[in-house]
Parts: structure tokens; C-alpha cells; sequence
């Protein structure tokens, strides 16, 4: 399996807001969000990842074949400083869920972006939250604080990353983990 990530150009927005409706109508189930009048969820802050200093929108392919999506933002709830970090949304598609895609990505955005993270998911997406533990565990050594919870509709995790894996965006992983 070769997981390749592409920082995508401003000329792909269109594909990165349609893989956003997939994304966003399985988010449905915990935010029970409705359509526009056009059948669209729409994301309100698409144009910022091509106009705002610190974020960047990742395309993840499985050989060659598109697998989902990352967003890495510098805007945090949790933790503040001018190395904060954030997931603001990640997506595997369904057919790549359960081979190490997911994962995968996470470390490789966490080594290719140093800093201080937060990353947070819908309470009631419990997926999420066990999956984001899971991944977060074992990248930190179980060296991170929790974050969010009680009357808040997020929960998540924070720790700092000092950046280790190799490789570039364009070249990854040959082996399934």
C-alpha cells in the first residue's frame, strides 16, 4: 500500500469541497446539520486554506486512487502560541477505513508539522474519539493532556510534537500499518 499525501493547490478546491459533502453528510449523524437550499453542507472557512498563513490542505491517495482529506489550521480552543496547531477536519474515505490510512496521516502531519497540537472531535463520535486516542497514545507515548468535555460538544487531546518521521509530501509508506 503506498499512502501518498498531496498539499493541494488552490486549483483543486473543487475536489477538496466535494470530498467535504461526504465528509460532512457522515458528520450529519452527530451534528444533525441539514443542507442548503442547494443540497450542499458547504464549509465556511474552504477559501482560508488557500489565504491564510499556517494552513494547509492535504489530499491523501491510497496507489494513486484519492482516499480522503487533512486540514491542518493554526486556530486552537485549548492551548494558544505561534507554534499551535490543529486538525480542522480529516476524512478517510469508508474503503480505506481500518488499513492504517488514518494513522498513517496523523503521524506523518503531526512529524511534518512540529509544534503544539490540539485535536479535537465531536463527543458523540465516539470513532472518533477512540481512534484519535489511539493514535495519539502511541505517537506521544501517552504523554498528552485532555482537553474539552462536560457541558462542551468537543473533547480532544493536547501534546507537542517535535517531528521524526522521513519522507516529503509527495513520497510514503509501501508497507500496510
Amino acid at each position: 500500500m503506498n499512502i501518498v499525501l498531496e498539499l493541494l493547490p488552490a486549483g483543486d478546491k473543487s475536489l477538496l469541497a466535494r470530498l467535504m459533502e461526504l465528509y460532512f453528510y457522515e458528520l450529519s449523524d452527530y451534528t444533525d446539520a441539514d443542507v442548503n437550499a442547494h443540497g450542499l453542507y458547504g464549509y465556511a472557512h474552504l477559501d482560508d486554506y488557500w489565504n491564510q498563513p499556517g494552513r494547509f490542505p492535504y489530499l491523501i491517495r491510497v496507489d494513486g486512487q484519492i482516499a480522503g482529506f487533512a486540514l491542518v489550521c493554526p486556530y486552537c480552543e485549548y492551548i494558544r502560541g505561534a507554534d499551535a496547531r490543529s486538525i480542522g477536519e480529516f476524512f478517510v474515505l469508508r474503503r480505506y477505513r481500518g488499513q492504517g490510512v488514518g494513522s498513517f496521516t496523523a503521524r506523518w502531519i503531526f512529524d511534518h508539522h512540529p509544534g503544539h497540537w490540539e485535536v479535537c472531535y465531536l463527543q458523540r463520535n465516539q470513532t472518533a474519539g477512540e481512534f484519535w486516542k489511539k493514535v495519539i497514545g502511541a505517537y506521544t507515548e501517552g504523554r498528552y493532556e485532555t482537553c474539552g468535555g462536560g457541558t462542551d460538544r468537543r473533547r480532544g487531546f493536547t501534546f507537542h510534537t517535535g517531528g521524526r518521521m522521513e519522507g516529503t509530501i509527495r513520497e510514503q509508506q509501501t508497507k500496510g500499518t
